[in-house]
């Protein structure tokens, strides 16, 4: 990646940096979990995981620890990677340093919490991502961004294609925020609609609202983190503008059934259900989702689930919550029914 970010020629350097990021991340995320005895290869595929699923593997396994601000940069660097390689796509010189920056941080990082090494024990600082200017917050590089879209979209400029190529990788960027970052031709389409009615930025792309930079040191060793701030994106109501909504894949988002997340937290399901009562979990929207076909719900929860309730276990007293919570038999209070009930739904 460092080769191809510093090399003299343009042609194919954008996609040579990502997919190396990429690939550099998901090779050392699967050596991370193979470190923390967290088999990486799928049985019924017989073939190894892909990044995705290493994503998701790493944020649950506490050997990995990694942070959603750190999932973030690497659902970024995937979805600019997949929009360089597959579609018409323009992604700044800027926004390339910055990421690539960001990302040569994170892989020193998780040498460190893993291995207990530094990148600087197997790479020569001088070899690092250098920029020739100074680099911005890339809060100010989407501001810059936002502008030349709405410019390229303006009567008469001709400018269509390349406004879409920069709204694909806004698009992908808001990955650092949101848990989807794939981008369809959907979300194009409806941004680039925004935009042209004149939507401001916080309109058509909620999500880059959140995010901040954070800068240390300087030159080869600046150091490059990508975090988000203020509430979470929430999801649209009814009455909610139309530029703001971005279509989420929720299977994906919501893919833990309730037998799973109990296992996954080594609870039996009736205890994993008075934990969630405990938390509220099936009350949070972030948390747990009902799947409808037909007649048939299908209660899912998602990755904030498993992590809110995993790190409660660590301060809570489980064998009080199931006191307070669990099913007791003849005599039981409506609420209590409904506990045992759902048990025998869910499982």
């Amino acid at each position: 990646m460092t080769a191809a970010f510093n090399a003299v020629d343009e042609e194919g350097r954008t996609s040579s940096v990502l997919l190396s990021l990429q690939h550099s991340f998901e090779m050392l995320l699967k050596a991370a979990l193979v470190h923390n005895n967290v088999p990486v290869f799928d049985k019924n595929l017989g073939r190894s995981i892909g990044f995705e699923k290493c994503l998701q593997l790493a944020r649950q396994e506490k050997g990995v620890r990694l942070t959603e601000a750190e999932a973030g940069t690497l659902r970024a660097i995937d979805a600019l990677r997949d929009d360089e390689q597959h579609w018409f796509n323009s992604v700044s010189e800027p926004i390339l340093f910055i990421h690539a920056r960001a990302g040569v941080t994170l892989f020193d990082d998780l040498l460190l919490r893993v291995f207990d090494e530094r990148l600087a024990d197997s790479l020569p600082v001088r070899v690092l991502p250098i920029s020739t200017e100074p680099p911005m917050g890339l809060e100010i590089l989407i501001d810059q961004e936002f502008r030349q879209i709405r410019d390229l979209l303006q009567p008469g400029r001709r400018a269509r294609n390349e406004a879409r190529a920069r709204i694909r990788t806004l698009l992908a960027i808001e990955g650092h925020a949101s848990e989807e970052s794939l981008v369809s031709e959907k979300d194009v389409d409806r941004v680039e609609k925004g935009i042209a009615e004149g939507k401001p930025r916080g309109s058509v792309f909620p999500a880059l609202e959140q995010i901040s930079t954070d800068f240390s040191g300087e030159g080869p060793t600046l150091a490059v983190r990508i975090d988000k701030k203020g509430p979470p994106v929430k999801f649209a109501a009814d009455d909610q503008d139309a530029a703001a909504i971005r279509q989420i894949d929720l299977q994906k988002t919501f893919h833990w059934s309730a037998t799973d997340l109990a296992n996954k937290l080594g609870l039996s399901l009736p205890k994993s259900i008075a934990l969630r009562q405990h938390l509220g979990v099936d009350m949070d929207q972030k948390c747990y989702y009902v799947f409808e076909m037909g007649s048939q719900k299908h209660p899912r929860f998602s990755d904030n689930a498993l992590t809110r309730m995993r790190d409660s276990l660590k301060s809570i007293d489980m064998d009080s919550v199931w006191e307070a919570h669990k099913p007791l038999g003849r005599g039981k209070t409506p609420r209590q029914c409904s506990v045992e009930g759902c048990a025998r739904s869910e499982g």
